[in-house]
């Protein structure tokens, strides 16, 4: 029965990108960092000039992934650069949905694993160095600029970054956010709950002098300019002034289900008070859970999930009677193609 479903979703899903004629391009590679020693895997969504079958990406038994042409040649002209910073834990399969997307709409798509932070590396040395993680990105804008011919040509000064949950600090310090951690541990004290104030702990990212100081300083990159963050954690040890001088627009959007954890007054709205008021947006989604940015679950992930780690079902959980998965992306997609468009 299983394989019957996959297979019938195979063949619609196949049939709408024909249907469609918006072919796009998928490549899969390392960026190697022998100087820091931290190669970077890497993934790029694009348009493309083919008319060959595409093939599902980001599918594993429990996510349901998208079609796409393996090393397809790029459609002629310039496009826009989106770049993806995933969550705690996460990696670049979760973001398929909004990648794929972005790419048929005619945007060149960059997504990262961040090492130590990624599910497919929890260096604990790593994940500590929380200031690589808007290098990371300036390491994928690198590679696709460089390379026209591979992945399109990018459009100068129409560059974006998008980020889930601690992928949306990252995205808020490449456009020039600025982090203090001892005011993020204060408020931590007030708010121990917090999923990030015990990711933070966990991590421990300030725990030298050294440490703390690459943390507090200037990690922008110019060349971003407009940000999406999607329920994101952490943003209570952003500074006010840093926040007040933003030079981007930025999109924020909440999860609106009920959470001790991710509270959205308390890390969306709170973030967005703080920003200038004639460039920001904010939207609070009032059936998305935190996960609800994550990729679509298939029929029996939840079982599967909680057999290897009990709880981990939750990531498939959307608000109770709400709309499915499916249809909250879709409005997701709309607000951030609505917001790029008019930003970039």
């Amino acid at each position: 029965m299983k394989t019957a479903l996959c297979a019938l979703l195979l063949v619609c899903l196949t049939a709408n990108a024909l249907a469609n004629d918006n072919f796009i391009g998928f490549q899969a590679f390392t960026l190697p960092d022998p100087q820091n020693d931290r190669p970077l895997e890497m993934v790029v969504w694009y348009p493309a000039a083919t008319t060959a079958t595409p093939q599902l990406f980001g599918d594993n038994p429990v996510f349901v992934g998208v079609l796409a042409v393996p090393n397809a040649p790029p459609t002629a002209g310039e496009h826009p650069l989106v770049v993806l910073s995933h969550g705690f834990g996460g990696n670049w399969i979760h973001q398929t949905w909004l990648a794929s997307a972005l790419a048929q709409k005619g945007y060149i798509v960059a997504a990262v694993n961040h090492p130590g932070t990624t599910s497919r590396d929890r260096s604990p040395q790593a994940a500590a160095q929380l200031w690589q993680r808007p290098a990371d990105l300036s390491r994928a804008i690198d590679a696709v600029t460089a390379q026209p011919q591979q992945f399109g040509a990018v459009a100068k000064h129409r560059i974006a970054a998008v980020g889930h949950s601690l992928g949306g600090w990252t995205v808020l310090e490449i456009a020039g956010a600025r982090f203090d951690p001892d005011r993020f541990t204060k408020d931590c004290n007030a708010h121990p709950k917090l999923a990030s104030c015990t990711a933070y702990k966990q991590i421990n990212p300030a725990g030298t002098p050294e440490s703390k100081a690459r943390l507090a300083a200037d990690l922008s990159d110019k060349r971003v300019t407009a940000v999406v963050s999607l329920d994101l954690g952490l943003s209570r040890g952003m500074t006010d002034e840093s926040l007040a001088a933003l030079p981007v627009p930025i999109l924020v959007i909440a999860a609106g289900v009920p959470s001790e954890e991710l509270p959205a007054q308390l890390e969306s709205a709170d973030l967005t008070k703080r920003l200038p008021q004639a460039s920001k947006r904010y939207v609070e989604i009032s059936d998305a859970s935190h996960f609800s940015f994550m990729a679509v679950c298939k029929p029996g992930a939840v079982a599967m999930l909680e057999e290897a780690v009990p709880g981990d079902g939750i990531i498939c959980g959307d608000g109770e009677d709400g709309r499915p998965r499916e249809v909250i992306q879709e409005q997701v997609i709309s607000l951030i193609d609505e917001f790029l468009s008019r930003s970039l």
